[in-house]
């Protein structure tokens, strides 16, 4: 038996360790420096409404792998969900992603989908041959009132700078549609585990070869009492910020309890205008349609720069940040035994069902390779 170190209780560092616990050949030690598993998808019921709360945002788990799918649900009963999202605007109020109600409602017309289509594409900016940005590719795409209606503002507050400094790659994720379909996710799997994400999470970790210790701040002096490491936390904390800190978005709430059945009528509405201070508001009873509540619990959510102990959320990859991370990328291959894998360590956006399906693949590789405890070099260091 081998001893094996996972620094982090998140989905990432979850599957990995019971993969190899699966085997037979490891033991695995799991530290979280947080009070609880589950990383951000952490939840738990709230003491006065017994509402589902997630604590960290809500998290509505889709895919089309059928490999991931059928992975998860070994571990709860996902009930199904499709996730609707509002928006408000100085405009009024639409359904988001932005579809054939949307742009029938936001331009006054009864446009059929083709009628939509060639509408749009009238409207986006001719001009712009290769969108450098953000706010080009918008302009491009959808044309100025659909970008100034529902993303200039909205994405300056949300990253806390102007869309000319972003990526146009963060709008090519945004779906747009000619038709009336306003479920945000395009894939064939949707829904919500019944029992929480956190309970999810802890039957994953239920194993005897596994030992899950919280409150346990990982240490790099460690490293030489282990045979191999998986490092699913921050690259840049691993190295001390050595190289600098990355840039990234985090957020925090306001949280309200609602004595009524219902506080918006939606689980998710954004607020799209700079004059309202937070990006959305999301009401956590939503999530479990099959449950009854009396009371409901809501939170308004802020978006500010991560500074200190502040919670990462969002990448931001601005020119600056990948030059830091090649610098980090190089220190890593120097890094002996080793695994950089999930969402902070490779400093990537990455939904649940990414994060598993690479923690899967992570995990099968290590098991079947010849002697991946032999040097890390033959089992290259996962970043993206």
């Amino acid at each position: 038996m081998h001893n094996i170190l996972v620094v982090g209780a998140g989905f990432s560092g979850s599957v990995i360790a019971r993969e190899l616990a699966d085997s037979g050949h490891y033991n695995v030690l799991v530290v979280d420096e947080r009070n609880h598993i589950a990383g951000n998808c952490h939840t738990k019921r709230d003491n006065e409404t017994n509402v589902m709360e997630h604590v960290y945002g809500p998290h509505i788990f889709n895919t089309s792998n059928e490999k991931v799918w059928q992975y998860v649900n070994k571990f709860d009963e996902f009930m199904p969900y499709t996730n609707r999202v509002k928006a408000v605007t100085r405009a009024g109020v639409f359904s988001l992603p932005i579809n054939l109600l949307t742009i029938n409602q936001l331009f006054g017309k009864t446009f059929n989908p083709r009628e939509a289509e060639e509408f749009v594409a009238q409207l986006g900016d001719k001009t712009i041959a290769e969108p450098r940005n953000f706010e080009e590719q918008a302009l491009k795409m959808l044309g100025k009132k659909i970008y100034e209606t529902f993303f200039l503002d909205y994405t300056i507050k949300q990253w806390g700078c102007h869309p000319r400094e972003l990526s146009a790659d963060v709008l090519k994720r945004l779906p747009i549609r000619f038709n009336y379909d306003d479920n945000y996710y395009h894939t064939h799997y949707q829904g919500i585990p019944r029992n929480g994400y956190t309970n999810l999470i802890s039957n994953i970790l239920d194993h005897p070869a596994i030992t899950v210790e919280l409150n346990t701040r990982y240490e790099r002096e460690w490293n030489g009492k282990y045979h191999y490491i998986f490092y699913t936390g921050a690259i840049d904390a691993y190295f001390s910020y050595a190289e600098g800190r990355l840039g990234y978005r985090t957020i925090y709430f306001e949280r309200f309890i609602y004595n009524g059945s219902d506080y918006q009528g939606n689980p998710v509405i954004n607020y799209c205008d700079k004059n309202v201070p937070y990006t959305r508001v999301h009401e956590h009873k939503h999530f479990t349609p099959w449950e009854d509540h009396d009371k409901s619990l809501f939170f308004k959510e802020f978006s500010k720069e991560t500074e200190g102990d502040d919670i990462p959320f969002y990448p931001k990859s601005l020119p600056a940040d990948k030059a830091i991370l090649a610098r980090y990328k190089q220190r890593a291959q120097s890094e002996f035994n080793t695994t950089f894998v999930g969402r902070l360590a490779t400093y990537r956006y990455l939904d649940m069902h990414h994060v598993i399906d690479e923690a899967l693949t992570v995990a099968e590789s290590f098991i079947n390779y010849k002697n991946p405890l032999a040097s890390f070099t033959r089992f290259p260091v996962n970043i993206g």
